[in-house]
């Protein structure tokens, strides 16, 4: 069959197999794959990889099998990559013993997994969906063709940091680390950068909850790309803007399908470039206070009561930044401390990586013994799948995640209503909502 995509001689040599049968086999998934896509040629990829793939059930057995030949035939990927966060974290997240078991019973490939990451090439300790945070260092510059999976790490990498990765699922992310190279098309391509939408944010009176915006602008634009205006002056006076972006993007990318978004004044491509960025035939979509509260309003509650007890807060996905822990740790404390607790009503979480909490153990060690004591703990748990492992999704869990909302029974709560939560154990006095 002739190829519509243009390879170089090296590519063609690998294509005939001349550097091996396995690496032939990854050539040719790749252009497969790229063609199906429309891409014209392979570019080659800077920065390092970033995989999706942290579970270990049987459903993963293909890829593991796959990447059992990898590893025989000697191959790895062309830079130490990372993945996102295992599923367990019992020393710190521990969902109680019959619990435990139906976890590990059902990950039951998680040291297989493990190891094969390992020689094909793996970072040391790099599982995180915030692979791009200093304490791990997988951060890539402006301009930079990446391959990633995971939809989170793929927005900020796109957006904050102005690198270029298209959507790819897993297998496709461990394909194209080993070959080093990537079909072009779609979001490595300049055209393809372009925005649909012009989402003017304003007529709002303050700025937003991240992952509420984005949900609200995922939901409407679904795998389009928008430019944001009205939010810089707000956001560049944030002490954490990089959390902000992260946790706008995520819920762009998971209540939606959004791979890239520009903000006026804020991320590189819309600083640099401005509105022209913006196709001809893009649309308008205006948010107000109201739109926010509308869709906020029509969430629904997917605990079998609605006013049930909650059982866990979790707080962090995709993981937090070390300022996030400060913010979140300082907060929490604070209400405790002028409630007069001694302990915490509902138990909060806060997800990260091990760097970052160790750093921030480091940085502020009076402020992490106060949250110990208090019951505040921090996990590098996965609190999607967490809550999507059987029994321990029927938990009553509140989060300030859209996306832990979007993919479990878990409900979204305001961050001051999250603390109202923590220090009292008891839900917020809210309007009734719809059941599905």
């Amino acid at each position: 069959m002739a190829l519509t995509l243009e390879l170089t001689p090296e590519e063609q040599a690998i294509m005939k197999g001349e550097q091996g049968e396995t690496l032939q086999k990854v050539m040719q998934t790749v252009v497969t794959f790229g063609e199906l896509f429309g891409a014209t040629k392979l570019v080659d990829l800077q920065a390092a990889p970033h995989l999706a793939m942290s579970w270990s059930s049987d459903a993963v057995l293909p890829f593991i099998e796959i990447y059992e030949k990898l590893v025989a035939a000697g191959l790895k990927t062309y830079a130490p990559f990372t993945s996102n966060p295992k599923p367990m974290d019992h020393n710190n997240l521990d969902p109680g013993e019959e619990k435990r078991v139906v976890v590990q019973e059902l990950h039951k490939h998680h040291h297989t997994l493990g190891e094969l990451y390992s020689n094909l090439g793996m970072k040391e300790n790099a599982w995180s969906c915030a692979c791009f945070v200093p304490q791990i260092g997988n951060t890539p510059q402006q301009g930079d063709f990446i391959s990633w999976s995971e939809s989170s790490a793929i927005n900020f990498a796109n957006s904050y940091l102005g690198a270029r990765t298209n959507r790819n699922s897993v297998g496709i992310d461990m394909m194209t680390a080993i070959l080093g190279k990537a079909p072009y098309f779609d979001l490595l391509t300049d055209e393809g950068r372009k925005a649909d939408w012009l989402i003017d944010c304003s007529a709002l009176t303050k700025l937003p909850h991240p992952e509420l915006l984005g949900a609200v602008i995922g939901l409407k634009v679904m795998e389009d790309i928008p430019y944001i205006i009205g939010m810089d002056d707000r956001v560049n006076a944030l002490d954490d803007v990089v959390g902000y972006c992260k946790d706008l993007g995520a819920a762009t990318a998971s209540n939606g399908a959004v791979g890239l978004f520009h903000m006026e004044g804020v991320t590189p491509e819309a600083r640099d470039q401005g509105r022209s960025l913006l196709k001809s035939d893009h649309q308008l979509y205006v948010i107000s206070d109201a739109e926010l509260q509308r869709v906020f309003n029509s969430y629904p509650v997917l605990w079998p009561d609605e006013n049930a007890k909650p059982e866990r807060v979790f707080i962090g996905c995709p993981h937090n930044t070390l300022a996030q822990l400060r913010w979140w740790g300082e907060r929490i404390v604070s209400a405790l401390e002028a409630a007069g607790k001694d302990a915490v009503s509902c138990p909060p979480y806060l997800f990260a990586h091990d760097n970052v909490a160790s750093e921030f153990k480091e940085n502020h060690p009076e402020l992490k013994a106060r949250m110990a004591k208090y019951g505040i703990s921090v996990t590098n748990n996965c609190p999607v799948m967490y809550m999507t492992t059987p029994k321990q999704s029927d938990e009553i869990v509140c989060t300030n995640s859209n996306k832990t909302r979007v993919y479990s029974k878990s409900r979204f709560y305001m961050d001051d209503d999250l603390v109202h939560i923590i220090v009292t154990g008891q839900l917020p006095d809210q309007a009734p909502k719809a059941h599905p």
